[in-house]
C-alpha cells in the first residue's frame, strides 16, 4: 500500500488522514473517490489534469471515481479565489456544461461503471426539507467559515459577500457525507471546503474521507496559475500542435515543475532537464523539446509527438517557414502592431494580444515586434504571433489599386 501512496506522492502537496488512506487501500474495498464539479467553465487544462491522472491510477487498482456534478451548487456559485460574486448561470449553460467536462474527463479517466459513477448534487439537495438544511446550516458556525482567508479579504477589503456564498462550503461538504466520499484529491485552494466535508461525516456517523491536495503550477506565463480569463492555460481538448507550441513558450525555470507533475518521465531526467533549463540558450530550448514531447506523448501518443517534434524542429530550428500558413486579406485598414494582431486574432483581447508582443513573442517578416504602437504597413507580410501561429498578409485589391 506503500507503494500506492509513493507513487501518488510525485504530485502530492497534503495528504490528510494518510493513516485512514493506508488502512483502506489495505481494506480490500474498492474506494468512492469523490471528483466534484461545479458546472461554471467547461475547459479542463493541465493542472486539472494533475488530479484525474492520479484517479486514473487509483482506477486501474479498481477502485472507483465518484464524477460529482454539482448542478445545485453551481446555481449557487462557487467564492473560491472570486473578489466579487460570481455571475449565476441558466440550467441550459449547466447542463450543456455538464455534457462538454464528461467528454473531457474521458480523455484520462475510464468510465466504465465497474469504475466511474456520475452524480449530481441535485439528487439530494432538490429532495431535501428546508429544516433538514437548516439543521445542516447549524452545523457550521460563523467563525469557522469566516476563518477562509477569501472571505477575511474581502471584508477588509470592504467588499460584500452575500448569503449564498457563505454557505457553499457547508453544501461542497455536505456533498462528502451524501455521496460516501472515502478520498478526495483536490487543488489546494478546495482545502477548506473538503475539510468541512470530513466534519460533516464525523458529526453525521460516518469514517472522514481522506483529503489529498496536489501541486498547483504556474500559467505558461510563469505568474498566475492556469486560467481562461488569462489565456495562460494548455487546454486538455488543444490540438498537440498547440500544446507543443505553448510548452515550447513557457519561462525556462517552469520546466522542472511541468516535467515534474505533467509528465512520467523519470525523476533523474527531470532533474536533468531542470539543469538544463538552468543553463539557458539551447540547452534550455532542447529541454523544452523533451518536456513538450513528454506531454504530447501521453495525450496523443508517441507518433504524434515524434511528429510534432519535427515540425517544430523544422520551422525554428531550420529557421523554415510552415508549408500551411494561411493567407489574410485585410479589408480595413491598420494602423499599428497591436492593431494587425488583433485583426489577425479577433476572438482574443486586446490585452492579450499586447503581453504577447511585450514578450516578444511577435515577428513580422523575421523582425521581432516589441512595440504594440509601432506602426505598420499591411504589404506583403509574414506574421509570427506566439510560438505556432502563422500569417501571411497579402493588401486588399483595393489598396493595391490606391
Amino acid at each position: 500500500m506503500n507503494s500506492v501512496i509513493d507513487r501518488l506522492r510525485r504530485t502530492t502537496d497534503a495528504i490528510i488522514g494518510e493513516a485512514d488512506l493506508l488502512e483502506r487501500l489495505g481494506s480490500g474495498r474498492p474506494l468512492r473517490i469523490k471528483y466534484g464539479v461545479d458546472l461554471t467553465a467547461p475547459d479542463l487544462h493541465l493542472g486539472h489534469a494533475v488530479n484525474l491522472w492520479m484517479m486514473r491510477q487509483l482506477q486501474d487498482l479498481g477502485h472507483q471515481v465518484v464524477f460529482l456534478l454539482g448542478d445545485l451548487t453551481t446555481r449557487v456559485g462557487d467564492p473560491t479565489g472570486r473578489s466579487a460574486t460570481r455571475p449565476l448561470l441558466n440550467p441550459d449553460s449547466i447542463a450543456a456544461n455538464a455534457s462538454s467536462f464528461l467528454d473531457q474527463v474521458a480523455l484520462i479517466l475510464r468510465t466504465d461503471p465497474a469504475v466511474f459513477e456520475v452524480r449530481r448534487n441535485s439528487e439530494w439537495y432538490d429532495a431535501m426539507p428546508v429544516a433538514e438544511l437548516l439543521g445542516l446550516f447549524g452545523q457550521v458556525t460563523h467563525a469557522q467559515l469566516m476563518a477562509r482567508d477569501m472571505f477575511r479579504a474581502r471584508v477588509e477589503a470592504g467588499r460584500e459577500i452575500a448569503v449564498h456564498e457563505l454557505i457553499y462550503p457547508v453544501l461542497q461538504g455536505y456533498d462528502s457525507f451524501a455521496m460516501r466520499s472515502d478520498l478526495t484529491i483536490v487543488g489546494s485552494d478546495q482545502l477548506f471546503n473538503e475539510q468541512l466535508g470530513r466534519h460533516f461525516q464525523q458529526r453525521l456517523g460516518m469514517p472522514p474521507q481522506v483529503v489529498i491536495t496536489t501541486t498547483i503550477t504556474p500559467g505558461v506565463d510563469g505568474r498566475a496559475k492556469q486560467s481562461k480569463s488569462l489565456n495562460n492555460y494548455i487546454g486538455l481538448t488543444d490540438t498537440p500542435q498547440d500544446k507543443f507550441g505553448k510548452l515550447m513558450s513557457i519561462p525556462d525555470e517552469l520546466v522542472e515543475p511541468y516535467a515534474h507533475v505533467y509528465t512520467e518521465l523519470p525523476l533523474d531526467t527531470v532533474a536533468g532537464l531542470a539543469a538544463s533549463a538552468d543553463a539557458g540558450g539551447t540547452s534550455a530550448r532542447d529541454a523544452k523539446l523533451r518536456l513538450a514531447a513528454a506531454v504530447v506523448t501521453r495525450y496523443h501518443g508517441a507518433g504524434v509527438a515524434r511528429a510534432e517534434l519535427q515540425a517544430f524542429q523544422q520551422t525554428f530550428s531550420a529557421r523554415s517557414l510552415p508549408t500551411d500558413i494561411p493567407t489574410v486579406v485585410l479589408d480595413g485598414p491598420v494602423a499599428t502592431v497591436l492593431d494587425l494582431l488583433a485583426a489577425l486574432r479577433p476572438t482574443e483581447t486586446r490585452s492579450h494580444l499586447r503581453r504577447l508582443i511585450h514578450q516578444g513573442a511577435v515577428t513580422i517578416n523575421n523582425t521581432r515586434a516589441t512595440d504594440p504602437t509601432a506602426p505598420v504597413d499591411p504589404v506583403e507580410l509574414v506574421i509570427r504571433s506566439g510560438p505556432r501561429t502563422w500569417h501571411r498578409i497579402r493588401p486588399s485589391p483595393t489598396a493595391e489599386r490606391e
